[in-house]
């Protein structure tokens, strides 16, 4: 699917009636084959970079070519129930050349929201907050993610259910991915402001660059942070079923014992064979307050023990 953009008043408003050549901002959205081959035939972008674009498996990275500068880079998907609590990172292909700014992706997202677009004034402003977008919605994610995870350890506090314990350890895959994304995003960045020079960036738009560098290593330390504090609430949790288990095999043994001891007195005095009081009037009493008195015995030894 393609889609057609101008600048119009300092804001991107879509176009359908401009023509490809002549819009500022092209979008493609899982670009069929025919429009795969005009971005690699008219457009001179390489296919391997183009393919890039669209795998979740590509590496971030910067690339000068002739006529453009193409960056590939991560940016988070968008999440919905079927997922179950795996928040996943797609790939998407900025190709800016000295008119036009070409964007590949494989997933139709509003891209130009937020109060970022609210003015824009060149290609190059549209190509950086883009790129600001992109790291906004990693810490949104990210924010959702920590909400996710103390809603979990209430629920872990009142119930001993597996499935709290798979569903943190989706939201640690999670943050995987994501530590892993950003900080790949991170070199890309800098390599980007290598090349600021050869881009034709002015002093705002560098300015830019080191402000999106600054929120990307923030929101990497972010995620890390959150990524530790899971890990650590992973292992307090085994740590707790550990200790719960332990303390029901305990009061497991304690009821055994304690049905066992009374046990052997009765059965003493059930043999078949003579023994004390068998010719006694109280003798079932007798046995009886013997087996309490042996409970009772157990139970004062486990006290002095603090067993």
């Amino acid at each position: 699917m393609q889609k057609t953009y101008i600048l119009k008043d300092n804001k991107i408003v879509e176009d359908e009636n401009v023509s490809a050549a002549a819009c500022d901002v092209l979008l493609f959205v899982e670009p069929t084959a025919a429009e795969q081959q005009y971005l690699i035939s008219e457009l001179k972008i390489d296919e391997h970079t183009l393919a890039s674009a669209m795998d979740p498996e590509e590496l971030p990275r910067v690339e000068q070519e002739p006529n453009h500068t193409a960056l590939i880079l991560n940016r988070p998907r968008n999440y919905s129930g079927k997922d179950q609590l795996v928040f996943k990172v797609a790939s998407m292909g900025l190709f800016m050349f000295k008119d036009k700014l070409v964007i590949v992706m494989t997933e139709d997202i509003p891209l130009f929201i937020g109060k970022r677009f609210n003015n824009v004034t060149s290609i190059q402003d549209v190509f950086l907050k883009i790129i600001y977008n992109a790291i906004a919605h990693y810490l949104e994610h990210l924010r959702v993610i920590n909400l996710i995870s103390e809603e979990i350890e209430k629920k872990m506090a009142e119930s001993l259910d597996n499935k709290y314990l798979l569903n943190l350890f989706s939201l640690e895959k999670s943050l995987v991915y994501y530590i892993s994304a950003i900080t790949a995003n991170g070199f890309a960045f800098e390599k980007l402001r290598t090349f600021s020079t050869r881009i034709g960036f002015d002093e705002a738009s560098r300015e830019t660059l080191d402000d999106i560098i600054v929120e990307n290593t923030q929101s990497q330390k972010q995620a890390e942070i959150y990524s530790d504090i899971l890990a650590g609430l992973m292992d307090a949790r085994a740590s707790i079923v550990n200790n719960n288990l332990n303390w029901l095999i305990k009061r497991l043994n304690n009821i055994t014992i304690g049905i066992m001891v009374p046990t052997f007195v009765v059965s003493a005095f059930s043999m078949n064979v003579r023994i004390p009081l068998s010719e006694h009037y109280y003798a079932f009493w007798i046995v009886m307050a013997l087996g309490l008195l042996s409970v009772w015995a157990m139970i004062s030894i486990w006290k002095y023990k603090k067993w």
